[in-house]
Formats: structure tokens, C-alpha cells, sequence
């Protein structure tokens, strides 16, 4: 094989890397200056705290800086700000798959975070002239993101060799974890010495800098690269030879009938609801019920997105191995990672409603939880490519489409459940996020495939009789 190192293929990876890391950082930034943006009185009628646990946290008095506005939205008005973007985001997931097959995933990637960076810099403007305009800049922002992931994986279908594109794809993607965990502290320390507007200032001047950079260094397909090598180029194009499809066409009915895809879409759809749960969530269970800022601690709040990119990495090196070197067939590999990445998550965090007050341990099952969930990136995540590699990104549109439900509804759920935090409450909600995992662990296992499928191949359409 063609090395790695310097090759047009990895450089691909790095560079979305950086990408998806911007994408993350762009989308969660709001949840941290939200709390600087809102008048200290309105933002919540004080919650029930319960009185499980003792009071552990010190609070040193940091004189901060207090120039940036302030406005008095009450929580509801808070929960539609920070819903918004998923509104926008769940539009143009199935629109960004086939645009991406038809005008090529560089230029839609690139636009997208783009124009999301546009956004999040006129996002200070938009909180000043009243909170309809932000919703709407929110949204407009998760418009911009929604084309993102299928654009890639519209793209890794014509540059990734099979055998390498669980490595290809994890170092790609492990950018979106990397996101959250520089800039959920990151963006804590700019609201704190600074002032919240430079949050959006900052991550949105770097979104446009990426941009230059993605426009002038990436092409759509090995063959229309600058520099990449002859050896690289014939490796790439030789490898995907008999798997992709040269029909215009979509085939949408069978791609819908087919019950791999429909595996995937469960598994997205259990895995989403976890993790949306969680990142919403944590914060809040930690002060109310363990009674331990989170936000004073932005190291520990980050702490399980970076073992999940630590995991993400790492598992995709192992997966590819386990294919290559020892002959394991991609299905028992995408199975046996996903049920990891799925059951693994679902018991620690099962547990971590049963360990009283002991915030310690509560931390680590919580980062054990989100860490094992990286196994997933190797398993449901890339089987896409696996079945249907010239549809790819219309393929995750889809999957992602039913894959942000839980981001709506995952989190008002819990909120529904937990109106006293009483530990009983918030064990309810872990029960839930668990059983969902569970059950989506094993449709894949049931039901997912490693193979191509018919449809997804050149000429289908000729061999039904």
C-alpha cells in the first residue's frame, strides 16, 4: 500500500479534522456565554435542589468582566435559543446527501462552515436586536451544518480505500469530539476575562481562515488533486473500482426498503439519544443532585468528550487492523463495535445513577460511558460507505435526519421527568437513555450488513427481472 504519511489522502483527513473541530466549537460555544448573556436573576425561578448530597464546592471570587450585554429571557426562552439550531440543522441533512452526490461534497463542506461562521459573527448583533433574530441566525447556522457530514462522507466515498476508511473517516470525525473539549473551558475563559461577545468573535474568525485553506488544498476526487502522487492516485481509484455506481439516477426505493440502512438508522438514532441526553444534561446533574459545579470545573466537564476522541482515534486504527491483518469480515467488526460502543455506555451510565454522592466515581462512570461510545465511529457510523458507497452521504442525510430527533426530544424529556431531582427522577432518565441503547445495539447486530448492496451498484437496475 501507498505510505501514509504526507499522502493527499491523510492531509484530506486532517484538514476536516480541523473542520469538524470548528463545526463543534461553533455549535456549542452559545451554551457557555448563554449563562454571561442572561440577567443572573432571570435565568431560572431557583431549582429544586435536593438535599442528598452535602455542598462541596469553593468557590474562590475571581473579579471577572462584566461588560457584555445582558438580556432577561426567561428558561423557556433560553431552551428555544439553544433548540433552534436543530431546527435548521435536521432540514438540509437529506438535501446535503444528494447535493453532495450531484455538485461534490468540497464545495457544500466548505460552505457550510462558512456560512455557519458568518453566522455565529453576526450572532452578537443578532442577541441586540432582539431574541427572534437570534433563533433565526441560530437556525440559519444549523441550516449550514446540516449539509457538513454527509458532504463528507460524500466525499471519503471517492478517497478512501476500504480497508483504510475506518482510519480515514475516525481521524476525520474525532474532530467534532476535540470541538467540544477545547471549547467548552476555552470558551468559559473568554466570557470570564473578556467578555461573551468574543466567543462568537473568535470561533467565527477561524472558521473563515479554515475555509481559505479548505478551498485551496482539497478536490473532490484523487484524480483532479494537484499534487497528490501517481502511486496514490492508482492505489485510490483501483481499490473503489467495483463499488461505485455510475447511474445518475437514485435508487431511492430500494435504498428504502433495504433493511442494513434501516439498522444504521436505529443505531444512529440510539447512540444521538444518549449523547444529546448527556451534553444537555450533565451540568445540571451534577449541581443539583451531587451538588458540584460543573461550570467551575470546565476540565471535568470536557473530560468525556476527550476520551470519546481519544477512543475514536484508537478504535479506528484497531478496526482497520482487525480487517486487513486479520482477516475479519467488515460486518463482524462494524457488529462487534457497535455493541461496545453501544451496551458498554448504557451500563455505566446506569451505574452512575447509583453511587449516591460520591461525585468522583460519578465522574468517572460518566467519562467511561462517553468514552466507549467512540467504538461506535468504527461501527454504525462508517457502515454507510460499507453498503452503499456512491450514496454515502444521502445515505447518512437520512440516518442523521432521525438522528436529531433525540437532540429535540431527548432533553425536554428528561426535563419532564426530573422536576424535583429526586435521584429516583434522574435514575429514570439513565434508565431510559440505557434501554434505548440496548435496544439499538441489537437491531444492528440483528439486522446490518458489510457488503455492498445491489442497488448501490452500477447497473442494478438491468438484473431485476
Amino acid at each position: 500500500s501507498v505510505p501514509a504519511c504526507c499522502s493527499a489522502r491523510y492531509n484530506l483527513a486532517v484538514l476536516a479534522c480541523f473542520g469538524f473541530f470548528l463545526l463543534y466549537a461553533l455549535r456549542v460555544n452559545l451554551s457557555v456565554a448563554l449563562v454571561d448573556m442572561v440577567e443572573p436573576n432571570t435565568s431560572l425561578a431557583k431549582n429544586v435542589t435536593s438535599n442528598v448530597c452535602p455542598e462541596h464546592s469553593s468557590t474562590i471570587n475571581v473579579p471577572r468582566n462584566t461588560t457584555g450585554e445582558k438580556y432577561s429571557w426567561d428558561a423557556d426562552t433560553q431552551g428555544w435559543i439553544l433548540g433552534s439550531f436543530f431546527y435548521g440543522y435536521i432540514i438540509t441533512q437529506i438535501p446535503g446527501g444528494y447535493l453532495a452526490s450531484k455538485i461534490g461534497g468540497k464545495l457544500l463542506l466548505g460552505f457550510g462552515i462558512f456560512g455557519t461562521s458568518v453566522f455565529t459573527l453576526l450572532t452578537p448583533l443578532a442577541a441586540n436586536l432582539g431574541v427572534g433574530y437570534l433563533i433565526a441566525v441560530r437556525a440559519l447556522e444549523g441550516l449550514g451544518e446540516g449539509v457538513t457530514f454527509p458532504a463528507m462522507h460524500s466525499m471519503w466515498s471517492s478517497w478512501a480505500p476500504p480497508l483504510e476508511r475506518s482510519k480515514l473517516l475516525s481521524i476525520s470525525y474525532a474532530g467534532a469530539q476535540l470541538g467540544t473539549v477545547v471549547s467548552l473551558p476555552l470558551s468559559g475563559l473568554i466570557c470570564y476575562y473578556m467578555n461573551w461577545v468574543y466567543v462568537f468573535y473568535i470561533f467565527g474568525a477561524l472558521g473563515i481562515l479554515w475555509w481559505f485553506f479548505w478551498m485551496f488544498l482539497v478536490t473532490d476526487m484523487p484524480e483532479s488533486h494537484r499534487s497528490i502522487s501517481h502511486a496514490e492516485r492508482e492505489y485510490i481509484l483501483s481499490s473503489l473500482k467495483d463499488q461505485l455506481s455510475t447511474q445518475k439516477s437514485v435508487p431511492w426505493r430500494p435504498m428504502l426498503e433495504s433493511l442494513p440502512l434501516w439498522a444504521i438508522v436505529v443505531a444512529h438514532f440510539s447512540y444521538n439519544w444518549t449523547f444529546y441526553t448527556l451534553l444537555t444534561l450533565l451540568p445540571t446533574y451534577m449541581k443539583e443532585i451531587l451538588r458540584f459545579d460543573a461550570q467551575e470545573n470546565g476540565f471535568l466537564s470536557a473530560l468525556p468528550y476527550f476520551g470519546c476522541w481519544l477512543c475514536i482515534i484508537l478504535s479506528g486504527q484497531i478496526a482497520d487492523y482487525l480487517r486487513e491483518k486479520q482477516n475479519f469480515s467488515t460486518v463482524c467488526v462494524r457488529k462487534c463495535f457497535t455493541l461496545i460502543g453501544m451496551i458498554g455506555p448504557a451500563l455505566f451510565l446506569v451505574a452512575a445513577g447509583f453511587i449516591g454522592c460520591n461525585y468522583t466515581l460519578a465522574v468517572a462512570f460518566v467519562t467511561i460511558s462517553t468514552t466507549l461510545g467512540g467504538f461506535c465511529t468504527s461501527g454504525y457510523s462508517i457502515n454507510h460507505l460499507d453498503i452503499a458507497p456512491s450514496y454515502a452521504g444521502i445515505l447518512l442525510g437520512i440516518t442523521n435526519s432521525f438522528a436529531t430527533i433525540p437532540g429535540m426530544v431527548g432533553p425536554v424529556i428528561a426535563k419532564n421527568l426530573t422536576h424535583n431531582n429526586t435521584v429516583g427522577e434522574w435514575q429514570m432518565v439513565f434508565y431510559i437513555a440505557a434501554s434505548i441503547n440496548l435496544f439499538g445495539a441489537i437491531f444492528f447486530a440483528l439486522f446490518a450488513s458489510g457488503e455492498v448492496q445491489d442497488w448501490a451498484v452500477s447497473g442494478y437496475h438491468l438484473h431485476r427481472n
